[in-house]
């Protein structure tokens, strides 16, 4: 089977050439001089895609997973108490997280398909008089339901009441496809990976740290060593990792930043909104609800479409690699056989999402879903095509 047909899932996303060029290297020593010439100006680089001129950014061997457990591990402490809302499995996931590491969580449960709860978040703060809580957990972009929730938001929740609990946020799936403004929003954590809008391989996992984060090291007590981010400060400091460093995703990153900035921040979204509306204007042709109730929720890196009552939306996702060699995302958690999701961040053009969109409604025809085919193709084909014109203005 070719190998070449881009992937629709929400990431690890398509490595362009340019990125898998400079991927391909021959082992370099990372205690040498010169290594700091290329990883310093990366983490700034980070900063500015990030919009987080007050972090400290730091890259862990890891994958987004490792993010959320270093973010905790090096602010928290045994028994304390954090809010989060549970609206997706990744949210879920961070939650069960927290919990194996022996926090008390206060979970706030939503329906999947909604976002953050921001009034439900600030009557949790609001409550909490003694200021039990340490921190605030959010995905700012729900990869398993398409759903993208209100940062600002919560920031204005923690503000208006006047609560000093740190903001955790998980941008995993929406950093570097659509906009984030860890400076603006009073992030105190961010989270992201190399393998999703960076366009590189799984292995890094990117966290951006506040001030306010790096004064609660010094009262935490829950365990750390590999992510410890005392040690990756003070062996950055010096240009240097605590141990080796995944080095060929880090000149990667240095080349995946010169890309998006090449582009143009900007850009970037607008592209990202772009292929994000073809795909929902071909579910609307296909009849099919989103996941996300809201277009206000409407995420634009990935979009998770109900199927028909009586079909198995696994199924036809696993018909789609068996006939056609194309992966999409499966359901996952409450929505496992319900929902399928196509990705459409990263390395991605309207003429790959034609691909994708063509490709699952071949697949959905086949196993007889109520669709008429080429209605969903034909649907975002228009909107590309009438949009064409906007994007390559705003890239000139």
């Amino acid at each position: 089977m070719s190998q070449q047909n881009p992937v629709f899932i929400p990431g690890p996303t398509n490595v362009p050439d340019r990125l898998r060029r400079v991927m391909d290297m021959q082992t370099l020593d990372h205690r040498a001089p010169d290594f700091a010439d290329t990883f310093q100006p990366v983490l700034a680089g980070v900063k500015r895609i990030l919009k987080a001129s007050s972090a400290q950014v730091m890259l862990f061997p890891a994958s987004g997973t490792g993010g959320w457990e270093a973010a905790i591990t090096n602010t928290l402490s045994p028994g304390d108490k954090v809010l989060a809302a549970r609206y997706g499995m990744f949210s879920h996931r961070w939650i069960d997280l927290c919990q194996h590491h022996g926090l008390d969580v206060q979970v706030i449960d939503v329906e999947w398909g909604e976002g953050a709860p921001v009034e439900q978040y600030a009557e949790a703060l609001q409550a909490d008089s003694n200021h039990e809580i340490k921190a605030v957990l959010a995905c700012h972009n729900e990869t398993a339901t398409g759903v993208v929730s209100d940062i600002a938001g919560l920031r204005n929740a923690l503000d208006d009441t006047g609560h000093p609990a740190l903001l955790f946020i998980d941008g995993v799936s929406s950093i570097a496809s659509m906009d984030f403004r860890f400076d603006e929003w009073g992030v105190d954590i961010a989270i992201t990976g190399s393998q999703k809008g960076f366009m590189l391989y799984t292995g890094m996992a990117i966290v951006a740290v506040s001030e306010k984060a790096l004064q609660a090291m010094e009262s935490a007590r829950l365990p750390r060593c590999f992510l410890d981010f005392r040690d990756m400060l003070n062996a950055n400091a010096q240009g240097s990792f605590p141990y080796t460093p995944p080095l060929q995703l880090i000149f990667g990153l240095s080349e995946s930043i010169k890309m998006l900035e090449e582009e143009g921040l900007e850009n970037v979204f607008a592209r990202h909104h772009r292929l994000a509306e073809g795909v929902r204007q071909a579910a609307q042709a296909w009849g099919l609800p989103l996941c996300a109730k809201r277009p206000e929720l409407y995420s634009d890196s990935v979009t998770a479409i109900h199927v028909p009552d009586g079909f198995d939306a696994t199924a036809l996702i696993n018909h789609a690699y068996a006939a056609y060699g194309v992966s999409y995302g499966v359901g996952l958690g409450e929505v496992a056989g319900k929902v399928f999701r196509i990705g459409h961040l990263g390395s991605l053009t309207d003429v790959m999402a034609l691909t994708g969109i063509s490709t699952i409604e071949m697949a959905m025809h086949e196993l007889g879903y109520p669709i008429q085919l080429g209605a969903g193709t034909a649907a975002a084909q228009a909107y590309y095509s009438k949009t064409r014109g906007e994007l390559r203005a705003m890239a000139a």
